[in-house]
């Protein structure tokens, strides 16, 4: 027997040890999943289809408060054609919660939308979402959003 496959069985074993060892910790993913959570946001009001791209799992859906679902194409192609414009698409300073379990962290925000879309029709309301997030080998990425339907107006 020779070395290599000695060491094999004990190096196979301590790769899962090794995997978490250099894992970040979970207020420094709940901080990473923020950041591209509000990287998101302002890539759909900017109408920025390659950071939708490259932030969403390729199956990914959102599925809104009046039952519609929205594909990650359906996002990257929406912003190609510009749908809407946004004058606003941020969310609200101070309501945004990042929740981390292991691979999936949720983000929770309300979030503010105001602008128009391509037939002159606009909109101005507030609404909340929950976006899951799941690590990959390419990072994370966002898998599933469920968004209420807009708020009644205070």
């Amino acid at each position: 027997m020779t070395l290599l496959s000695r060491l094999f069985p004990t190096l196979l074993a301590a790769l899962p040890m090794l995997a978490t060892i250099a894992r970040a910790t979970p207020e420094d993913d709940a901080k990473t999943v923020a950041d591209l959570d509000t990287a998101f946001q302002a890539a759909v009001k900017a109408n920025d289809a390659a950071t939708i791209d490259r932030i969403q799992a390729d199956d990914m859906i959102l599925v809104t408060g009046n039952g519609k679902t929205f594909t990650k194409a359906d996002h990257v192609n929406a912003a190609k054609n510009a749908e809407r414009t946004y004058e606003l698409q941020d969310e609200v300073p101070g309501t945004q919660k990042v929740r981390v379990h292991g691979d999936t962290a949720v983000v929770t925000a309300l979030l503010a939308l105001k602008g128009h879309d391509q037939a002159g029709n606009t909109f101005d309301y507030q609404l909340w979402f929950s976006d899951t997030y799941v690590r990959t080998p390419a990072g994370w990425k966002y898998f599933f959003g469920q968004a209420s339907l807009p708020l009644p107006k205070a």
